[in-house]
C-alpha cells in the first residue's frame, strides 16, 4: 500500500497463519490461477488466504482500462483461455470451497466483454462442486444488456457490479466507465435476475462528501441493489490517486445505519471492507435471515 498517508491505528491487521496462506498460494500456482486478491493488492488477501478462501479473477491478468484507483495491470490481454473454467473449478475443489467468487479484468476487446467465459466458469464450478454458492463480480460490459443477461442465465447466487465511487468523481477515478452505465447494469440485473441477489460496492476517502455517499446509496437502492459494501480507499502506489481522507470506524457505522434505513437487506461497511470480503456470509445470512448489518 505504498503511497498512502501515514495510516491511522484502525488500519492495522493481526498476523495470520502462514501455513494456511502457503496452502492457498500453492494451490493457485498449481492450477495457474489469478486472484483479484493478489492482482489488486487487496489488504485482506493474507486474512482471506489464511481462512482458505480467494476471489478468482478470470479472463487473464491484463485490463483494457486504467482506472486511477486500481492496481490491476492494464494493456493488451491474451485471448480467453478455454481451459480456464475447468482450472478454476479444480482449484475451488482443491480448496474445498463452499462459496466461489468470480471476478474479471475488463475486456473491452471482446465482443461480449467476457460474458461467455463467466458462464462457462459458473457451470464448470457447479459441475465439479454440486451445491456450491457462486457470486460473480462483473465489469460493465460496455452497457450491453445482452451480456448482462448472458451472465444472469445460469442464475449466480449473487450478481455484483461495483459503482466504486460517487457520480462527480467518475471522470477522474473510473477511466472509460460511466456512473449511469453502471446503474443501468444493476437495474438490468435486478429486473431480469430474479434468482440472483444484486450487490454493489463503493470506496470512500477519494474526496467525496457525505451527501454524495448518501446520494450514491440512494441511487443503488433505486436500481434494485440489495447488498451494499463500503470500504476505505487505500492507494496501491505513488502512481495512483492519493487518499484524500481516512474515514474513522464510527463514521462507517453511521453510514451503515443510514443505508439499512434506506432498505438494503445487507450492509457491510468498514475500513477493510472490500466487495468480495466474507461474501459467503453476506449472501447466506441475507438469504435466510432478511435485513442484517455486518460489522467487519
Amino acid at each position: 500500500m505504498s503511497g498512502n498517508k501515514r495510516l491511522p491505528p484502525w488500519l492495522t491487521k493481526p498476523l495470520s497463519d502462514p501455513r494456511k496462506v502457503r496452502r492457498v498460494k500453492e494451490t493457485l500456482a498449481a492450477y495457474s490461477l489469478n486472484t483479484v486478491c493478489d492482482e489488486a493488492k487487496c489488504p485482506n488477501r493474507v486474512d482471506c488466504f489464511s481462512r482458505g478462501t480467494a476471489t478468482f479473477m478470470i479472463l487473464g491478468d491484463r485490463c483494457t482500462r486504467d482506472c486511477r484507483f486500481c492496481a490491476v495491470r492494464h494493456g493488451d490481454p491474451e485471448p480467453p483461455d478455454p481451459t480456464e473454467p475447468e482450472r478454476v473449478a479444480a482449484g475451488a475443489a482443491a480448496l474445498d470451497l463452499r462459496f466461489v467468487v468470480l471476478t474479471s479484468v475488463t475486456r473491452d476487446d471482446l465482443p461480449d466483454g467476457g460474458a461467455a467465459q463467466f458462464v462457462a466458469t459458473i457451470r464448470a464450478v457447479r459441475e465439479r462442486l454440486p451445491g456450491v454458492g457462486v457470486e460473480v463480480l462483473v465489469p460493465d460490459f460496455g452497457g450491453r444488456e445482452e451480456d448482462v443477461d448472458t451472465v444472469l442465465e445460469p442464475a449466480p447466487d449473487v450478481f455484483g457490479h461495483n459503482v466504486e465511487t460517487v457520480r462527480r468523481l467518475y471522470p477522474d477515478v473510473r477511466i472509460g466507465a460511466g456512473y449511469e452505465r453502471s446503474l443501468d447494469v444493476l437495474r438490468r440485473a435486478s429486473g431480469r435476475g430474479r434468482e440472483s441477489l444484486v450487490k454493489s460496492a463503493l470506496m470512500v476517502g477519494l474526496g467525496e462528501t457525505r451527501e454524495e455517499i448518501d446520494e450514491t446509496l440512494s441511487d443503488l437502492r433505486e436500481a434494485g441493489v440489495e447488498i451494499a459494501y463500503l470500504g476505505q480507499y487505500l492507494r496501491p502506489s505513488d502512481a495512483h490517486r492519493p487518499v484524500e481522507r481516512f474515514v474513522p470506524p464510527e463514521e462507517f457505522d453511521e453510514i451503515r445505519a443510514h443505508a439499512l434505513e434506506m432498505g438494503f437487506s445487507w450492509v457491510s461497511a468498514g475500513p477493510f471492507v472490500r466487495s468480495s470480503y466474507e461474501a459467503e456470509r453476506a449472501a447466506g445470512e441475507r438469504s435466510s435471515s432478511g435485513a442484517r448489518a455486518l460489522r467487519p
